[in-house]
């Protein structure tokens, strides 16, 4: 039940119609570990400058996620991001975005990262996903996050390492970005042509979809009132999602495995939106995560009793 996932450790300041925050623990591979903890060691790749100390890392630990792999870059600053969410906060706009260590990142895994069960290549440049992919050569189950600028500036090579992957997870937009296709299903089985087995829709408020060669299942949103804050909520997602596969050691990654895969993707991301940054998750209990796959499956499951038809 090993699981690796690299990307960024960041710190945000956020404003939303709730209120605002100047410095939180953020990151893709951060909101994707916390997460992904609940089911499966988890080991991060990613890098950090000498603002990020004692706090940040204690607060990872408390959910028992693997720092080992961290690198600490001396004299650096860690990647900084600030965004501001409107009433409807489908609706963000970025305000300021430093990459600083980040900028000049070369994953470097230790052997046992590189030895992971299951891989999560969060949002970076696809050349480094590919590169990470490569050096994973015993994992049984490797996917992959993207934006719209690799999709812009680095677009054959994101399709090279697409094809080197089990699956991806994207918004709906970025895979009719990926594949030119305007319809949703015809994109993500584009998608699926280039080599994967899965492909996951993100579909935010609306839920997610999932995608693969020889079904279709959709799950929508878990209904909460309280949207705090959904910085990282696709990364919650992804966490929960890759985190169930990586719990199942000894089961084929099958329909049924993905579609609970789905609904703890779901749920996990869920928390996360009820409050700034990771500050949800970090006080989320395991009885929490049942009562509400409880109330997901119980909210998405109907009487197929066939009725007679005119």
């Amino acid at each position: 039940m090993s699981l690796t996932v690299v990307g960024s450790i960041a710190f945000d300041a956020v404003e939303t119609q709730a209120g605002s925050r100047d410095r939180l623990l953020g990151g893709s591979a951060v909101h994707f570990a916390l997460a992904s903890s609940f089911f499966a060691d988890t080991r991060v790749v990613g890098p950090v400058g000498d603002d990020f100390g004692e706090a940040e890392y204690t607060a990872l630990r408390s959910r028992g996620v693997i720092t080992d792999d961290i690198e600490h870059v001396p004299g650096g600053k860690t990647f900084f991001w600030a965004g501001r969410y409107e009433r409807d906060v489908n609706i963000r706009h970025t305000l300021q975005t430093d990459l600083n260590v980040f900028e000049h990142f070369k994953p470097s895994l230790s052997g046992a990262s590189a030895a992971a069960d299951v891989v999560f290549l969060a949002n970076i440049q696809p050349d480094l996903q590919r590169e990470v992919r490569e050096q994973c050569t015993a994992a049984r189950f490797v996917a992959l996050d993207s934006m719209n600028l690799w999709i812009d500036i680095a677009h054959e090579s994101l399709l090279r390492t697409i094809g080197l992957v089990d699956g991806v997870i994207l918004n709906d937009s970025e895979l009719k970005q990926l594949t030119d296709e305007p319809n949703l299903v015809r994109a993500a089985h584009a998608v699926l042509d280039l080599g994967p087995t899965v492909v996951v829709a993100k579909q935010g408020e609306y839920g997610s979809a999932l995608f693969t060669r020889d079904g279709y299942f959709a799950l929508p949103a878990y209904p909460t009132t309280e949207v705090i804050d959904p910085t990282g909520a696709g990364d919650s997602f992804a966490g929960g999602f890759m985190g169930c596969v990586a719990a199942n050691p000894d089961e084929e990654v099958d329909e049924a495995l993905l579609r609970r895969a789905m609904a703890y993707g779901t749920v996990l991301a869920s928390f996360n939106v009820e409050a700034f940054g990771p500050e949800r998750v970090l006080r989320l209990g395991r009885e929490e995560i049942a009562e509400r796959i409880a109330d997901l499956h119980r909210s998405t499951s109907f009487d197929d009793a066939p009725i007679a038809l005119r």
